[in-house]
């Protein structure tokens, strides 16, 4: 399932190389620990090229050594494009026999859209296997490893593993669970406004703190907003950073009557973008015809708890990832944030801050819903990162799922 998405131009997953300075191998072909580390952090600094590309393939980099030289390398640059380890063997400047490959996932051992990579290793004649995380795809899954094995390969797993995991955090979460990973995105000033008294918005943040949003839309499956943030700011909802090629994510709108009108942005360009328009089930056959007519994708919701005409939001991840979809980026507005944490839906926050006031008794904060009533309730996330971005600060954080609210399967009334 790639979702329709294309190489770039010229893209190639294999490089010829030696950058990294001879080192003396052990008689069984192993190397010290600390060259292991600093070939597999070669490996996940290749696979990082694929970001935007393989979903929802995992992404993958390959490193093939031989006494202590690069000898080739590659990583996976597009769902249905040869795997990292096909490409680094390829791309090897001698024979790779007996040399050691490092793989920053489990090399896979069955047919998809490409052959098992377990098969090429052994073809090739690689004596040592170094891995960084075991795959939990249950087509794989330590089978990969365990083939080798049979075949008298050395397999070491677990260089840099936790690297190796946070690199396919996405990955990790569809394979296992069949939803997206869901990341709430907004942006607000120092006093926790989203728009000011009047609904206004543009601009929150600066170019840079925008320039990332963009590059996450190119890494993102797809970006979801609820109609009022539809309605109020036309989006596009499109990667629009200089150069590329970059990929268009599918665009998702949460609206459970129906009323984004025709002329928006997002129908004008449905022919050339994907747009999907989750509908309630009061929806009115008239209305979700037109869309499909302007060329939108329509899906229609299952009654969600409460009976309010709501969209289910579980069954949209459900539906979302029958359809490959691996995560959203979901933009807003408060409705929807507050719908997908009072229903314990989110994975991830990113929190875009600006060193600006702008006060208000009425003007919004970033997530509505229907919150907690202590402060001893409140979600609690984990593992947060701060990134500067011109003026303006990226906090990100983990949601835990161990505190995760009770899930509440429907949405307000978006």
């Amino acid at each position: 399932m790639d979702g329709g998405r294309s190489v770039p131009d010229g893209a190639r997953g294999g490089v010829r190389s030696s950058e990294v300075g001879a080192q003396s191998a052990d008689a069984d072909g192993s190397l010290p620990a600390e060259a292991d580390e600093r070939f597999m952090a070669r490996a996940v600094e290749l696979a990082r090229r694929g970001a935007g590309w393989t979903s929802p393939n995992p992404l993958v980099g390959a490193v093939i050594v031989r006494d202590g030289r690069i000898i080739g390398e590659g990583w996976h640059t597009a769902c249905g494009q040869p795997h990292a380890e096909r490409e680094a063997l390829a791309a090897c400047a001698e024979d790779p026999a007996g040399s050691t490959l490092y793989v920053t996932l489990e090399p896979c051992c069955h047919w998809g859209k490409t052959p098992p990579c377990t098969d090429a290793i052994l073809e090739a004649g690689i004596a040592r296997v170094v891995v960084g995380a075991l795959d939990p795809n249950p087509l794989v899954a330590g089978q990969g490893c365990a083939q080798l094995r049979e075949a008298a390969t050395v397999v070491e797993t677990g260089v840099l593993e936790e690297g190796c995991r946070h690199l396919n955090e996405v990955f990790f979460h569809f394979i296992t669970t069949g939803r997206p990973l869901v990341v709430l995105k907004y942006a607000m000033t120092l006093d926790g406004k989203a728009a000011t008294r009047t609904g206004a918005s543009r601009w929150i943040t600066g170019p840079e703190a925008r320039e990332r949003v963009h590059r996450d839309r190119h890494r993102f499956a797809a970006i979801m907003v609820g109609i009022g943030t539809a309605l109020a700011d036309d989006p596009a909802l499109t990667c629009r950073l200089e150069g590329g090629p970059w990929r268009q994510p599918l665009r998702i709108v949460v609206d459970s009557q129906g009323r984004l009108p025709l002329d928006a942005l997002l129908v004008r360009t449905a022919q050339e973008i994907p747009t999907l328009v989750a509908v309630g089930p009061q929806a009115s056959a008239e209305r979700t015809g037109a869309l499909r007519e302007a060329g939108c994708s329509v899906w229609a919701s299952p009654p969600a708890e409460g009976g309010n005409g709501a969209v289910n939001l579980p069954a949209l991840l459900d539906h979302a990832g029958s359809l490959g979809i691996d995560s959203i980026l979901v933009e807003g507005g408060p409705a929807l944030h507050g719908a997908f944490i009072d229903g314990g839906l989110a994975n991830r926050v990113q929190a875009y801050i600006a060193p600006k006031l702008f006060g208000g008794a009425s003007a919004p904060g970033p997530v509505a819903g229907r919150g907690v009533a202590l402060p001893a309730d409140a979600l609690r996330l984990s593992s947060p990162t701060v990134t500067a971005l011109g003026p303006d600060l990226l906090l990100e954080c983990a949601v835990s799922p161990s505190v995760e609210s009770e899930a509440t399967p429907c949405s307000p009334a978006l």
